[in-house]
């Protein structure tokens, strides 16, 4: 559930967005939500609801607004509408209101401020500011509880903007403040603070005579509306500015010259180990590069932490990672890069470094194509910071060697099974991680037990101990199976897994990762039978996580029953729920899930396990994109096969965070398809990808998925699937600039669908064409090739080729200065998508008319056009396509002398680019442009 009071009201079940239709319904609810999780007296919600006059009766007649208001939320919100003496309740926690959520992030942020811990409360009271969608209760009726909430709610957000521009002023953010400070001190001229953070960051940035002007202008408000002048604060500012005290010097900025790329401030690091033990010689040994890793230091300070499997690699990393985060104020980066995994498909330093992109705050369409250029921006943003990089489960040196920094300040710990000795020429310490001690592993046992259990059944304990061979990860389910077990002796336990090793010994090779099979197979022993079956299965998802709805797929079982047998295998710590909703195995568990699903289930099982998973990936995918791109054409799919349950997918924000969160599992699945002889499958998951891969720039990505899609899809033999990959692959080469590869692969296409005398999919590949040459800044190619698809799709009856044709024409036209010629088109255009629903297309046709009417000087008519862009933009999550339609707002309003509507457009489009994080030229221009508004 979520709900919302930060803007007007919001209800949102799961995906679904709850209308609350009647007015006094809205006043009952939103009097509730500022009083989430609390009983509201029945006779304060009657004084709010009738506006301070309640009726005779009023308790009678607010029990049938209560009743009805349950009705209209339905059956999840409704039931959260309680009665409680003296009234009712809502019951909802911080996470579920944004009000809460915002107080909550607040008081964080206020005692990182009160603590000097600048980057800490950045972040937290940009969280918090970016709850807010608007005027608070927006869609409420004006009187009491307008009166008394909006007013104190508005004063809340003051104070967190105030907060966090101090912070941002400690992190020498100055240059990017000055706008905002601007309009603030505009807005508010009566609160002393906007005004002096604004001079200080004039100051700041080398803007003397504007700061000081900025003061008198303060004084002047001040006197006129006060009849006094400034406070003594602002008073010593201003003197200290005029005498150019060195204190009040910027702190080192943290912006980049080199590109104009603003960095975010990441704490990506997984979840630390919750009974982590021993290991003080090593955490003794990574201490010590600390001192290795200042600003002055000649090199990067790296760790390569190597040992086998199960012996506790990353558990020592991240255990040491979390102690010292406070040492690396700029953020922590963690990536697994599966260098052993048992799908055999490791991170590419690519994959990586763009992981890294992301989370260091670069937007999708700032993101270089090039992975040397990407390299160069990774290095350029580490430049200066301290920011400690963990680099898990490498497989070789020569994956981890473009993932390190170019400049000293950061840390790199890299864990991988083998010694990484070549990193020894960049200085690193190879740490060599054995199994415990006795000791070790017996304080283990003691810390999930018991020091108690553990004592009584001392014996028992060193033999679990010495059975589990000393690695943690035997340890850990071991000490799973016996705290399940509470009343078992722990000499029946021992006698138990003696038992299942003597069973296996003839699987011993000598080896701890041989061994170890003895305790995942007595772990499995007191697993009910689905359990270890869906267990095995696992094992043949290609990771590196999962779903419940996957898992419940690939076992081909009900969802409900899916998430009961992974809450036991979770018990048992055979997984974890390593991020909310999505679970994860050790790839050593994995590998042996796998070889028992080849034993016990055979060819047949895991086959048809594979077909379930494949399906359920494949018809979700279909679906998905098939809602947020209609245009894109669909797939002859059949059913999916006995036991695949796909997901259904009914709105846009829900399917591109499927799409985000599945598309490390989307990407190997191509792999696992092909490998498996289904490589329709193959192809089909790749087309899936096309649009998600682009909209997201991993044009690396789309290039890779599309050369495994026309692989397999020469091997069918089939020619529609060659010509539908030769199109796409061509497209994504001219994404990448490489348009020799571009043309061939088009060419390959066109000559397929002409063979096949299919005139939609011949309308496809000079579509693409078009986008090509525009590409290539060849308007009248583009045109001509987009004229060239318009006419096939109206002879093959394709109305919705046709429609995207028709603005691609008119488009291009446009471009070409053909302003008319381009209004006609695009109408065109405009009515065919709205009879087929396709919003993307709606979006971009609105687009291009905007533009027109702008050329041609139809100044109104250009505002209605973009403004009828932005909302299924943003409701289709393409906020970067949202923020440009605003910006072309804006720049419509300045050119027809509104500056007022221009300045308004173009902060709403700084909000979103800000929300976005999105760094670079254009953000920098807006915030140029609102500076250049406001002194005039």
């Amino acid at each position: 559930m979520w709900f919302g009071v930060l803007g007007p009201l919001l209800v949102r079940d799961g995906d679904v967005v709850v209308g609350v239709p009647a007015s006094r319904q809205r006043v009952l609810l939103a009097a509730l939500l500022v009083h989430a999780g609390k009983a509201v007296p029945a006779d304060a919600l009657a004084e709010v609801i009738w506006a301070g006059a309640p009726p005779v009766g009023a308790a009678i007649t607010l029990r049938s607004h209560v009743s009805r208001l349950r009705r209209v939320l339905g059956p999840g919100a409704g039931a959260r509408v309680l009665t409680r003496h003296p009234g009712y309740l809502l019951e909802a926690g911080e996470e579920e209101v944004d009000l809460l959520r915002f107080a909550a992030l607040c008081q964080q942020g206020g005692a990182a401020i009160r603590a000097g811990a600048w980057a800490r409360a950045w972040g937290l009271l940009s969280q918090a500011l970016a709850l807010w969608r608007g005027e608070p209760m927006a869609d409420i009726p004006c009187g009491p509880l307008h009166r008394e909430e909006v007013p104190r709610l508005e004063q809340m957000r003051l104070q967190a903007v105030e907060w966090r521009t101090d912070a941002g002023l400690h992190l020498g953010r100055q240059a990017e403040l000055v706008p905002e400070s601007q309009m603030l001190a505009a807005r508010h001229p009566l609160r002393e603070g906007f005004h002096a953070q604004l001079m200080l960051a004039l100051y700041r940035c080398g803007r003397q005579a504007e700061a000081l002007a900025a003061y008198q202008q303060a004084r002047k408000i001040l006197i006129e509306e006060l009849g006094t002048g400034p406070g003594p604060g602002l008073r010593e500012l201003h003197r200290r500015i005029l005498t150019e005290d060195p204190a009040l010097g910027a702190p080192e900025s943290q912006t980049y010259a080199g590109g104009g790329f603003a960095s975010a401030t990441p704490r990506a690091l997984p979840a630390g180990v919750r009974h982590f033990t021993g290991r003080a010689a090593e955490l003794v040994r990574l201490s010590g590069l600390l001192d290795r890793s200042g600003e002055q230091a000649p090199a990067v300070a790296i760790s390569a932490i190597s040992g086998t499997a199960g012996v506790g690699k990353t558990a020592l990393a991240v255990h040491w990672a979390h102690q010292v985060t406070g040492r690396f104020p700029d953020g922590q980066l963690y990536v697994n890069l599966r260098g052993f995994d048992p799908s055999g498909t490791p991170v590419t330093p690519a994959g990586a470094v763009r992981s890294f992109l992301d989370a260091l705050g670069v937007a999708p369409g700032r993101m270089p194509a090039d992975f040397d250029m990407q390299a160069a921006l990774f290095r350029s943003l580490l430049a200066g910071k301290r920011i400690l990089i963990v680099l898990d489960n490498a497989r070789n040196v020569e994956q981890v060697r473009p993932l390190l920094p170019g400049a000293p300040g950061c840390l790199v710990v890299v864990t991988s099974r083998c010694q990484l000795t070549g990193l020894a020429a960049e200085g690193a310490l190879l740490l060599m991680l054995d199994v415990l001690s006795a000791a070790e592993a017996r304080e283990l046992l003691a810390r999930h037990l018991g020091a108690e259990r553990v004592a009584a059944g001392s014996r028992a304990a060193d033999e679990l101990t010495g059975l589990c061979a000393g690695l943690p990860l035997a340890l850990a389910i071991t000490a799973a199976r016996a705290a399940a077990r509470p009343g078992f002796p722990l000499a029946a336990l021992a006698a138990e897994l003696h038992h299942a090793r003597r069973q296996l010994d003839v699987l011993d090779a000598g080896d701890a990762v041989t061994n170890i099979r003895a305790v995942f197979s007595w772990s499995q022993v007191n697993l009910s039978a689905p359990a270890a079956r869906m267990f095995r299965l696992l094992g043949l998802h290609p990771g590196p996580d999962f779903s419940a709805p996957a898992a419940a797929s690939l076992a081909g079982v009900p969802f409900a029953r899916a998430q009961a047998l992974l809450s036991e295998l979770s018990r048992a710590s055979l997984i974890a729920e390593h991020v909310p909703g999505r679970f994860a195995c050790h790839d050593l568990l994995r590998a042996y899930a796998a070889e028992q699903a080849s034993a016990a289930d055979g060819d047949p099982g895991c086959r048809a396990a594979i077909d379930r998973m494949l399906d359920h990936y494949l018809h979700t995918a279909h679906g998905a994109v098939r809602l947020l791109y209609p245009a894109r054409g669909a797939l002859p799919l059949g059913a999916p096969c006995r036991g695949s349950a796909p997901e259904s997918i009914a709105e846009y924000g829900h399917a591109w965070a499927w799409f985000d969160a599945e598309c490390p599992v989307l990407i190997p699945a191509i792999t696992l398809a092909a490998r498996s002889g289904l490589d329709t499958r193959a192809w089909q998951l790749a087309w899936t990808l096309v649009e998600f891969l682009d909209r997201r720039s991993r044009l690396h990505d789309l290039a890779a998925t599309q050369e495994a899609a026309l692989a397999a899809a020469v091997r069918t033999g089939g020619l529609d699937a060659q010509g539908r990959t030769h199109r796409d692959l061509g497209y994504a080469y001219g994404r990448l600039g490489a348009f020799g590869d571009a043309r061939r692969h088009l060419r390959c296409a066109l000559d397929i669908h002409l063979r096949l005398e299919d005139r939609a999919g011949q309308a496809r590949v000079h579509y693409a064409r078009a986008r090509v040459f525009e590409m290539q800044d060849d308007r009248q190619g583009a045109l001509g090739e987009a004229r060239q698809a318009l006419k096939l799709y109206q002879a093959a009856g394709h109305r919705g080729g046709q429609a995207r044709a028709l603005n691609a024409v008119g488009w291009y036209s446009a471009l070409l200065g053909d302003h008319c010629r381009a209004l006609a088109y695009c109408e065109e255009a405009i009515s065919l998508l709205r009879d087929l629903g396709d919003r993307a297309g709606e979006a971009d046709t609105w687009d291009s008319l905007g533009y027109a009417h702008h050329q041609l000087g139809h100044h109104a008519e250009a505002v209605a056009c973009y403004t009828r862009a932005v909302d299924p933009y943003r409701d289709l999550g393409d906020r970067s396509s949202q923020a440009l339609a605003l910006i072309h707002i804006g720049e419509t309003h300045h050119a027809a002398g509104n500056s007022r509507a221009a300045r308004d457009a173009w902060q709403q489009a700084l909000a979103v680019l800000d929300e976005l994080r999105s760094p670079g030229s254009d953000t920098r221009k807006l915030r140029a442009k609102l500076r250049d508004l406001l002194l005039t």
